[in-house]
């Protein structure tokens, strides 16, 4: 395997684990806003988490690739592989992560998730760091 599939590989990953923030953050947090979980009120991670999910359905909003897509794919274009050509780490992760439907749909599910995780600010609020203690 060449340095440059390695890389892709690693990128593919990496953009699996944002997928996984997103989505299994926000039902941790919902999640824990029901059962009285302080560490899902924590400012940093909740505006980290906020911003992401913004900035992904404003591209899915102008039509652009995610640019962790765009890396990956040239990094595996660099190591002399097509998209279809597959390792064992990017065939399960793809399989899990790119989904064949028309783009509106991506553009509502972002859309959605985006106004949950807004939402969630309001329903589950985030608190800096001083103010843990008092909530216990």
């Amino acid at each position: 395997m060449s340095l440059h599939a390695f890389a892709a590989d690693v990128v593919l990953a990496s953009h699996f684990a944002v997928v996984l923030f997103v989505v299994v953050g926000q039902v941790l947090i919902l999640l824990g806003g029901f059962l009285g979980w302080n560490w899902v009120r924590i400012f940093w991670l909740r505006l980290c988490h906020l911003v992401l999910i913004i900035y992904i359905a404003m591209q899915a909003w102008l039509g652009e690739l995610c640019p962790l897509t765009v890396w990956e794919q040239a990094l595996r274009q660099h190591a002399g592989q097509n998209t279809h050509q597959n390792s064992f780490i990017e065939y399960w992760l793809s399989r899990l992560l790119y989904i064949e439907a028309p783009w509106w749909m991506f553009i509502a599910l972002y859309s959605a998730l985006a106004v949950l995780v807004v939402f969630s600010w309001w329903w589950v609020l985030p608190i800096r760091r001083g103010q843990i203690q008092s909530l216990e």
